[in-house]
């Protein structure tokens, strides 16, 4: 025990230190309590001056929200990597347009698609692209269809007359985007017969020799033959025939001036 200043006695404390910590830990809570009280009657005024639509802090808030419920629009439009990387159903599966006929109803006889397809066009580089469609207009035009157009039969059916590199290629377009029969001939003989093969062609032509043993009627049918493999040459007729009467031997001439008089007839058939 021992005696404080005003002569009371007070128990003696063993661990003052201790009692120490405690009575400041005690008085730092007793000051977070009344600092919590104040704050929250300060938190119940301004909530209740809030109230008013009028009230500054009212409008701000409102502005804040506003702004909160339009980023979270943006971010719900915003394109992500999954959209990107999501695929898209084609909404065409073909470059050539599917023409338009009064005929509700169009079938195509199963031989037809046969003789189409047993003269395929691959685009190698042996192959005659100008042979090709002349023997697939042939073969189109075997067929009449009742208010369809040769040209509607031509787009519908050319499709089945290509393979492999030459399909792809077809496909390689714009869906849709081949609307007439004109627009496909000159794409494809421009992919196939480009202007180098014309200027081939017109060298072949013009250089054309008889040779030792052929005759007048077979060196008439290769000179036809070259002008069918190039129709773009752009050699008038008369034109035509002197190169072939140049390319003659010299005892052909004469035996041609003989017994025709030098008349001959180079026109290919139709």
């Amino acid at each position: 025990m021992h005696r404080s200043p005003i002569g009371t006695l007070v128990p003696l404390d063993l661990e003052i230190e201790a009692t120490l910590r405690r009575n400041r830990a005690e008085r730092r809570r007793k000051l977070l309590q009344d600092r919590t009280v104040a704050s929250i009657l300060e938190e119940e005024t301004h909530f209740s001056d809030s109230l008013s639509p009028y009230s500054p802090s009212s409008r701000e808030s409102d502005n804040q929200h506003s702004e909160v419920v339009t980023m979270a629009e943006e971010h719900d439009q915003r394109t992500t990597l999954e959209d990107y990387s999501s695929g898209s159903v084609p909404q065409y599966f073909t470059s050539i347009t599917r023409p338009e006929v009064q005929a509700h109803n169009i079938t195509y006889p199963h031989s037809l698609i046969h003789l189409i397809q047993g003269n395929l066009f691959q685009g190698l580089p042996n192959e005659d692209p100008n042979a090709h469609l002349a023997t697939f207009i042939e073969i189109c035009n075997t067929v009449k269809i009742a208010s369809v157009p040769d040209e509607a039969i031509r787009l519908s059916l050319f499709l089945f007359s290509l393979a492999g590199e030459a399909k792809r290629w077809l496909h390689s377009f714009k869906g849709n985007s081949l609307k007439t029969w004109e627009e496909v001939v000159e794409k494809f003989l421009k992919k196939y017969f480009p202007k180098s093969k014309t200027a081939e062609g017109k060298a072949t032509i013009s250089s054309f020799h008889q040779f030792p043993d052929e005759s007048l009627s077979e060196k008439l049918e290769r000179f036809r033959d070259l002008l069918t493999r190039t129709p773009t040459h752009g050699f008038s007729e008369p034109i035509q025939l002197n190169m072939f009467i140049d390319g003659l031997r010299p005892q052909t001439k004469q035996l041609l001036y003989a017994f025709d008089g030098g008349k001959i007839k180079l026109k290919t058939p139709e």
